[in-house]
């Protein structure tokens, strides 16, 4: 029995969902997602949605926790967002933006540029004494996160100094150096 997908979805105001065909549609303020889905049925009643499940079979019970999340995820994200904030630490180590273009300096040769989707609000905060900071916001979790795991994956953070990109609020495991 799945408890997460037994609990209701509530519906804040501002936001609205569809259910045709298979398919999810929430809109809000911040924007408009879809989400297809099979196995499970999903009913809007009155501010809530309910996600149900017709038989105990393995693939529709895995299935039943997930669309409930999903469907949660986009209703948070259409009406607060979703945020990562990566922290850049290392000498040198340098974050810009212009519009949604990133530009991060991380001790190669060149800088590398990315071109971020529209969707996707990205701010650099560079103070001194302190490790720049890049911010990612949007509506949509999954393409934050993707994204957010790219730019980590450009230099991840090594266990001897800690030096690399990394979340914020992430405990990095550290291994001692050499012994004499």
């Amino acid at each position: 029995m799945s408890r997460i997908g037994n609990n209701p979805v509530v519906i804040p105001n501002g936001v609205t969902v569809d259910v045709k065909d298979n398919l999810i549609t929430v809109k809000g303020k911040l924007g408009e997602l879809t989400q297809s889905f099979e196995s499970v049925e999903v009913k809007v009643e009155d501010s809530n949605v309910l996600v149900t499940r017709s038989s105990d079979l393995k693939a529709e019970r895995a299935k039943h926790g997930l669309y409930r999340a999903l469907v949660n995820n986009m209703i948070k994200g259409v009406s607060e967002g979703w945020t990562k904030e990566l922290e850049l630490v290392g000498v040198g180590y340098r974050a810009s933006n212009q519009g949604n273009k990133l530009e991060l300096a991380l001790g190669f040769s060149h800088a590398i540029v990315m071109d971020l989707a529209p969707e996707i609000k990205v701010e650099t905060v560079s103070e001194k004494g302190k490790n720049p900071i890049v911010k990612l916001t949007s509506h949509d979790k999954q393409l934050v996160g993707q994204v957010a795991a790219k730019i980590r994956g450009f230099r991840k953070p090594e266990p001897y100094k800690g030096k690399g990109i990394k979340f914020v609020g992430e405990v990095l495991r550290r291994k001692a150096g050499k012994s004499a």
